[in-house]
């Protein structure tokens, strides 16, 4: 798989979420190789707080695919997510989930707490981390200062 190629779709939200006065979080869900759907961070334009990236693309992912389970979907993310995004992520049966950098404050898929792979639920997907992890942080770096 090209995860380099796939997270330069979620970086690409994540500067559209910037734009738009959000939080720089954007992702990206692919299968078979192909892009189905992207989003970034819609919480201040929706005024919902449910609207991470992650849900906004598992949400058009679903819409496009016609279908509520995701398996064999691997889905980028910009930034590692939240217990929210990680459970809906597993609720989707979403096989992988790929991010750029770690959450120190609200990571669950390993820094804070670790949901994707716990081994008492009774569903996991694997985790890659770290991919375009420079070129994440200074979008992070440059919309913190903004």
């Amino acid at each position: 798989m090209h995860y380099e190629l796939f997270m330069g779709a979620a970086l690409a939200e994540a500067r559209a979420a910037v734009e738009n006065g959000e939080r720089p979080r954007g992702a990206a869900a692919v299968l078979d190789e192909a892009l189905v759907a992207s989003g970034h961070e819609e919480v201040v334009a929706r005024t919902d707080p449910t609207a991470h990236a992650i849900v906004v693309t598992l949400r058009e992912a679903a819409g496009r695919l016609g279908k509520t389970s995701l398996a064999g979907v691997t889905v980028f993310a910009v930034v590692e997510p939240c217990a929210m995004c990680v459970g809906a992520l597993l609720e989707s049966d979403v096989d992988r989930l790929v991010y750029a950098v770690p959450s120190a404050s609200a990571g669950a898929a390993g820094s804070v707490i670790q949901l994707a792979d716990h081994p008492a639920l009774s569903r996991r997907m694997d985790l890659v981390s770290g991919i375009l992890r420079a070129d994440a942080a200074d979008l992070i770096a440059v919309a913190a200062e903004a």
